[in-house]
């Protein structure tokens, strides 16, 4: 129930101080004026309060009333948000368009999840049970590829006293009911509301052990992730940052995609809206868009939702980790969430710290970051959360805060290098600039799919990519002619690696996509070229001799030639460059 708590005072842009303030608290969620404009207390003085709008203020005026029911900013939760498109504060996209023109009106309140639909609903749970907050109470088939399971609130616990039959059932249906220790009874229904800015709770933080497969060689070889982990893309403008964020969330094996549009250009998040409803899954082969949910938050919306818009997104991702789900969030991106932080920071007139961003910048990247992770459910489930956030450095300048910051609470960064951009080399990820600190704990997921090669595999060309990066720069100096075979070679297979894996053409469609099993035997034949030319080498070889193989091309070619279902192919071609070298070797004997 709306209550009148206080008056307007002044409006600064996205910015209201208000006045004859009664019964507020700081980050209640208030309606301001005649068209009851969505905002945040985000400071309070006695009697007087801030608060940060998440709308149009223009022609809000001094004086008008500002409602709330003391509550925080929350979103809803349940059955329906896979597939839909929301803005920053969680209001449907789609249902806004069909009420009203091409622009959001002000004030337009719009429920996140649709009331009248019927779900069909299977109890999990019978009466006499004891449960507690996390446990599941019954289930809905929300899409094809996840089935929603609606899970009794955090913080309740007690004995199941009543459970609804089998049947179709909208989101506010009550759906059992619980008697708490104190004798009351708690009803459940099939969706549940939660404050965006407070992590939902889990039993245990579990360590990092799976890889997130994401069908890229660059990240699965040499940068891999972990699923629960944390990764940065600092890049320029134009270096690929929103493409490597499309692919992760087209080809990653997360049960689930939360992709936030946050302050992107309107055409950026126009192809994402337009394109992600016509992919289909290569491993379900369903619609993409049965396990994605959008938020689209646009560089000309308010700057106030933007703020908002990583933390709607982490909560419902943390909603569906709590079912054991294991999801991913692309946040696109936090240079431009940071941006609408400073601004707000400045229309509050707080002392401004590096490059007049507000000092509690790392805190607000920390909290952020920290929420990912694997953990064990207040259910028992496994689930896990992996955030994978891009930065916008003004310039390619990666000194400044936000990507500074950043770096310091995540543990993989994938360095966008503007001259592989250029060069239209992508993933134009730096090989030489990028880390990933999640080697050690996913080798042994590695090493018990693929054999205890892929560790050994990755420290050599990684070893090779940093002796040639050491030989360019006297090739720049003098040219390749005067540098021996021996060194040549090393040359030559890092261009070979460079060409024939690095580099993926998302538009090929055998290219688009890798599997690991491809991409070991990929590794593990340019690698084995390495051997076998070094050795031929140093029995009297020439570096010309070697690369006039026809099997050069073949290796060229493979990750064209070969589909991810037939890879028995990498190893005729392997033979072939065994018989090939061979017959080298033995001009030499």
């Amino acid at each position: 129930m709306l209550e009148i708590i206080g008056k307007v005072d002044k409006v600064i842009g996205p910015v209201v101080h208000a006045r004859e303030i009664d019964k507020a608290r700081m980050l209640d969620l208030v309606e301001v004026g005649d068209y009851h404009l969505v905002g945040e207390i985000v400071k309070l003085d006695r009697d007087r309060a801030v608060i940060q709008v998440y709308e149009d203020t223009t022609g809000l005026a001094p004086g008008t009333n500002i409602y709330s029911a003391g509550v925080p900013l929350s979103v809803d939760l349940g059955p329906g948000l896979i597939g839909t498109i929301y803005d920053g504060i969680q209001r449907p996209l789609e249902v806004i368009r069909d009420s009203s023109d091409q622009y959001i009106q002000k004030g337009i309140h719009v429920s996140p999840l649709d009331r009248e639909k019927k779900w069909q609903y299977k109890p999990s749970l019978a009466p006499g049970i004891g449960v507690s907050g996390g446990e599941i109470v019954g289930t809905v088939q929300e899409t094809v590829l996840i089935e929603h399971k609606v899970l009794i609130p955090p913080g309740v616990a007690g004995k199941v006293t009543w459970v609804i039959d089998e049947g179709e059932y909208n989101v506010d249906e009550t759906v059992a009911t619980v008697e708490n220790s104190d004798g009351d009874s708690v009803a459940v229904k099939m969706s549940q509301r939660w404050p965006v800015r407070k992590g939902r709770p889990v039993r245990e933080r579990k360590p990092l052990s799976i890889p997130l497969i994401t069908g890229q060689r660059v990240i699965d070889t040499l940068f891999p992730v972990a699923k629960g982990g944390t990764v940065v893309v600092p890049g320029g403008f134009g270096t690929g940052k929103t493409m490597i964020q499309h692919a992760l969330s087209k080809w990653s094996d997360a049960d689930l995609i939360v992709y936030i549009g946050c302050g992107e250009r309107g055409n950026e998040m126009t192809d994402v809206l337009i394109e992600f409803p016509k992919l289909i899954d290569p491993r379900s082969k369903r619609p993409i868009m049965e396990r994605t949910i959008l938020i689209a938050n646009t560089s000309n919306m308010p700057v106030a939702a933007r703020e908002a818009s990583i933390y709607t997104g982490i909560t419902i991702a943390e909603y569906y980790r709590d079912q054991g789900y294991h999801v991913a969030i692309m946040a696109d991106s936090t240079s431009r969430w940071a941006e609408a932080l400073r601004e707000l920071s400045g229309r509050m007139e707080e002392m401004p710290a590096d490059e007049g961003y507000p000092a509690y910048l790392p805190t607000r990247l920390a909290e952020f970051y920290e929420r990912a992770g694997m953990v064990q459910t207040l259910g028992g489930d496994q689930g896990s959360i992996s955030i994978v956030g891009s930065v916008s450095p003004p310039g390619g300048d990666f000194s400044e805060p936000v990507t500074q910051h950043s770096k310091r609470f995540v543990r993989c960064t994938w360095a966008l290098d503007r001259q592989l951009a250029n060069a239209r080399h992508y993933p134009a990820i730096s090989w030489l600039d990028s880390y990933s600190e999640y080697v050690e704990e996913i080798s042994g997921w590695w090493e018990e799919n693929f054999g205890g090669e892929w560790m050994d595999l990755r420290r050599r060309i990684m070893d090779l990519l940093q002796n040639e990066g050491k030989l360019q720069q006297v090739v720049k100096l003098v040219g390749p002619d005067v540098l021996p075979d021996t060194q040549r070679i090393v040359l030559e297979t890092c261009t070979m690696f460079k060409n024939a894996f690095l580099q993926q053409n998302s538009f090929d469609k055998i290219d688009m996509f890798c599997v690991p099993e491809k991409q070991v035997k990929m590794l593990q034949v340019i690698l084995e070229f390495y051997d076998l030319g070094l050795e031929n080498i140093n029995k009297g070889a020439t570096i010309h001799q070697i690369k006039k193989l026809e099997v050069t091309s073949d290796i060229m070619r493979m990750k064209f030639s070969v589909g991810n279902d037939e890879i028995e192919k990498i190893d005729e071609i392997r033979d072939k460059l065994n018989r090939s070298m061979q017959r080298i070797a033995e001009m030499f004997e």
